[in-house]
């Protein structure tokens, strides 16, 4: 029996009413769990890309407010910096998206796995949308956070008006295509302050994927579909700086209850630790739902590489930094904190990257 699935199977059978004493002493092992993974990691963020190190230090300094990891935090604005230099300067005319478009859409053409296909299928039709939501939107959205703007953020928010998002966000071979990336990119747009069209998402992501059809998903779509849930929690959070209304999110967090077992079957890693991490940020810590998750992702763990490993048995230490970032945060839950900010944490912000300035 592989590890996921033992795992899994001690989740079912073990009762979820278990002493407080008992309680405390399986959080001390979630604990180090997290820790085992953080050493990992830590040992080596600074040979990670500028993508990566920022991904993970910034969810730690959210997480902790540690000064630590100030130095990734900085990398990843040193990244949204240049690349919106980079559309800011040369990728701006209809001319200039359409050619940047091609070409980043050429990757997924010689992929022959199922989201690949999706997205280089439906993408081609509107493939504007590879420079406007996934690059443009997403480090317009992250310069926000942060407190800062670009010196020619008016420049850029005219190229985003060109544009109605509403007919990438309701398309609905879009949202089998990108679900996860579009329910960010709608809650960045309302961040900033332009197009709001979550609500038209929300009831179109709803329409591409009736519960009632679950059972006819591939595993591929399955994962879409839960990884577009969790996202939605995600965004809404602004990626785990403020927490979120259950109420809001009720048809979310009412089918991941009911669904659990079929996730923990069906969902690889990462998957499983975003739905844990959704209770999380609605407060239900004590949820069943959250121990169940903890004990799936726990039991991925392989100790002697100190990290989980792809659901090929991969452990290459970029590759999976998304889902060991996500373990560490579910195993070892801190709370949410609105950081780092230009105008909180002015010591993280040293120096800015040439074309960031404070909103």
């Amino acid at each position: 029996m592989s590890i996921k699935y033992a795992c899994l199977a001690l989740a079912f059978s073990t009762s979820l009413t278990l002493p407080t004493s008992l309680l405390a002493a399986q959080a001390d092992t979630y604990k180090q769990s997290a820790e085992l993974i953080k050493q990992t990691y830590e040992s080596q963020l600074y040979t990670l890309s500028a993508f990566k190190e920022g991904h993970y230090g910034l969810r730690m300094y959210r997480q902790t407010l540690d000064k630590k990891y100030s130095a990734a935090v900085w990398s990843d604005l040193a990244r949204v910096a240049s690349r919106l230099n980079q559309f800011a300067a040369e990728v701006n005319t209809p001319e200039q998206i359409a050619e940047y478009s091609q070409k980043r859409l050429k990757g997924y053409a010689q992929a022959a796995d199922e989201r690949s296909v999706r997205r280089y299928s439906v993408t081609q039709k509107m493939p504007e949308y590879i420079y406007l939501g996934v690059d443009l939107l997403g480090s317009m959205a992250r310069a926000n956070e942060y407190g800062l703007e670009h010196i020619n953020d008016d420049k850029l928010r005219e190229v985003i008006r060109r544009y109605d998002f509403e007919q990438y966000a309701t398309d609905q071979e879009m949202i089998k295509a990108w679900a996860a990336q579009l329910a960010n990119q709608v809650y960045w747009l309302r961040q900033i302050g332009e197009q709001d069209v979550v609500d038209e998402f929300t009831t179109a992501f709803q329409l591409a994927y009736p519960d009632s059809q679950d059972e006819e998903l591939s595993k591929q779509q399955f994962g879409n579909k839960i990884y577009g849930m969790t996202h939605i929690i995600f965004a809404d959070s602004e990626y785990y700086q403020h927490q979120v209304s259950e109420k809001q999110h009720q048809w979310i967090y009412d089918y991941f209850r009911t669904h659990i077992d079929t996730i923990l079957i069906r969902a690889k890693e990462d998957v499983i630790a975003e739905v844990g991490i959704t209770f999380l940020l609605a407060g239900l810590e004590n949820d069943p739902v959250v121990e169940k998750t903890r004990k799936a992702i726990q039991g991925s763990i392989v100790k002697e590489q100190g990290m989980i490993p792809s659901v090929t048995g991969d452990f290459d230490l970029p590759y999976g930094e998304q889902r060991n970032v996500l373990a560490v945060m579910l195993l070892d839950w801190q709370q949410v904190n609105e950081a780092p900010t230009f105008q909180k944490h002015p010591k993280v912000f040293s120096g800015l990257p040439y074309g960031l300035v404070p909103q």
